[in-house]
C-alpha cells in the first residue's frame, strides 16, 4: 500500500469526508480509494456526524465541504482546530462566490488549502481535478496542525526574534510577496495592516488552484484597505495597489516596468512562479525593491529571492515560529537569500518603515 520511508512502509493517509451530496461523497469516496496513498477512514453527511465521530475515527487529513446543513464548513473547521486539531482541506466550489469568500475564512481559522470539488466521471477535467484532491489530501496530511484558541481569547504570542539587519539606504518603489500553504490568512494579516495609501505597488504570488484566483483577490479586496487585483497585461503598477498573479501564469515586473504574465512552463512545478516574480525584481529594479517570502512547503522563491538580496533589495522571510509550513522561508535562509527572518506579526510594521508615507517616487527601471 505505502511506498518505503526511511526503510520502513509508510501507513496510507486516513481520510475523513465530509460532504452533504450524496453523489459528490461517494465520487470523493472512489478518488480517496483509487489512491494509494490514501485510506477511507469515514464519510459523513454532516459537521455534527464529523465532530462526534473525529475522535473515534481519528483521521490523518480531513475533506471539508464548506456548505452543510446545520453548521457549515466554517464553524466546523473553527471547532477542529480548537477541539481536536487535524490537517484540513476544504473542497468547494469554484463557481460560487459565496461558498469561496467562506472557503477562504476557513483558511483564516485553520485550514490548510482549497481544491476545486469534482463534477463527475465524464466531466473534462476530472482526472486533473482528482489528482489535485488526492495529491492535497497527502501532502497536506503531514503538515502539523497547533490547536487555535476560541474567537475572543488571545493567541500566545510568537518567540521574540533578535535581528540586527540595517535598513536599506534607500526607500524600495515595489514589493514582492509571495506564500503557498497557509499563505492567504497570512497575506491578509500583513496587507490588513498595510494603509490605502501605501505609497509602493504589491505584486503577489500566492499558490493556489487556477479557478480560485479570481475569487481569491476579491476576498482580499474585501478584507484589506488597499486595492487588490488581477494584475493585468501591460499595466504599470500603482502605489496603493496589489495585484495578484492570475491562476496558471507567471507575473513579472518587465524591463520597461510594467506588469507581464508569461504563459512559459512552470518552474519547479509551480505556476505562477515566486522565483520568477523575485528574480524580475532584482533585474528590474535592484536595490529599488523589496520581497517578502511567506509560509508554503518546498524551495519557491527561495532563489528568486536570493537574487534580490544580492541586487541589493531588501528581503524578508517568514521566521520559523509563526510560518505554518516553514520550507519556503528556510530554503531562501539557507540560500542567504534573507536579510531578516520575522514572525508574522512584525512583517507589516517592518514594511512600514522601509517604505514611510511619503517617502517613495516612482519607479524608474
Amino acid at each position: 500500500m505505502g511506498g518505503p520511508v526511511g526503510g520502513r512502509t509508510r501507513d496510507p493517509v486516513r481520510v475523513l469526508i465530509v460532504e452533504d451530496s450524496t453523489v459528490v461523497r461517494q465520487l470523493l469516496a472512489h478518488i480517496v480509494a483509487q489512491d494509494p496513498r490514501l485510506a477511507l477512514a469515514g464519510a459523513v453527511a454532516s459537521a455534527e456526524e464529523a465532530l462526534r465521530d473525529l475522535r473515534r475515527i481519528r483521521p490523518d487529513v480531513i475533506s471539508m465541504d464548506i456548505r452543510l446543513p446545520g453548521m457549515d464548513g466554517l464553524e466546523a473547521t473553527r471547532r477542529i482546530m480548537a477541539e481536536q486539531p487535524t490537517p484540513i482541506v476544504v473542497v468547494s466550489d469554484a463557481v460560487a462566490d459565496s461558498s469561496l469568500r467562506i472557503s477562504m475564512n476557513a483558511l483564516r481559522v485553520g485550514a490548510l488549502s482549497v481544491v476545486e470539488k469534482p463534477i463527475g466521471f465524464s466531466s473534462r477535467n476530472y482526472a486533473a481535478v482528482a489528482e489535485t484532491i488526492c495529491t492535497q489530501l497527502f501532502i497536506m496530511s503531514q503538515v502539523p496542525v497547533i490547536r487555535r484558541r476560541p474567537i475572543g481569547q488571545a493567541e500566545p504570542a510568537a518567540r521574540p526574534v533578535t535581528e540586527s539587519a540595517a535598513m536599506p539606504q534607500r526607500h524600495p518603489s515595489i514589493l514582492g510577496m509571495a506564500a503557498s500553504t497557509g499563505g492567504p490568512p497570512a497575506l491578509a494579516r500583513i496587507l490588513g495592516s498595510l494603509p490605502a495609501d501605501f505609497p509602493v505597488p504589491v505584486l503577489l504570488v500566492q499558490h493556489m488552484g487556477a479557478p480560485f484566483m479570481e475569487g481569491f483577490a476579491s476576498w482580499l479586496d474585501g478584507i484589506v484597505p488597499m486595492t487588490v487585483r488581477i494584475a493585468p497585461e501591460g499595466e504599470r503598477p500603482l502605489p496603493g495597489h496589489v495585484y495578484v498573479a492570475p491562476g496558471d501564469r507567471h507575473l513579472v515586473l518587465s524591463p520597461a516596468g510594467t506588469l507581464r504574465l508569461l504563459d512559459e512552463a512552470p518552474v519547479g512545478g509551480q505556476r505562477p512562479s515566486a522565483n520568477l516574480l523575485f528574480q524580475s525584481l532584482a533585474r528590474v529594479a535592484g536595490p529599488a525593491a523589496a520581497g517578502v517570502l511567506l509560509t508554503g512547503m518546498g524551495e519557491d522563491g527561495a532563489q528568486g529571492l536570493t537574487e534580490l538580496r544580492r541586487a541589493g533589495g531588501f528581503t524578508v522571510a517568514e521566521h520559523e515560529s509563526t510560518a505554518v509550513v516553514y520550507g519556503m522561508p528556510a530554503a531562501a535562509v539557507r540560500m542567504g537569500g534573507v536579510s531578516v527572518s520575522l514572525p508574522l506579526e512584525m512583517v507589516a510594521s517592518r514594511l512600514l518603515r522601509l517604505v514611510p508615507a511619503g517617502a517613495v517616487r516612482e519607479l524608474r527601471p
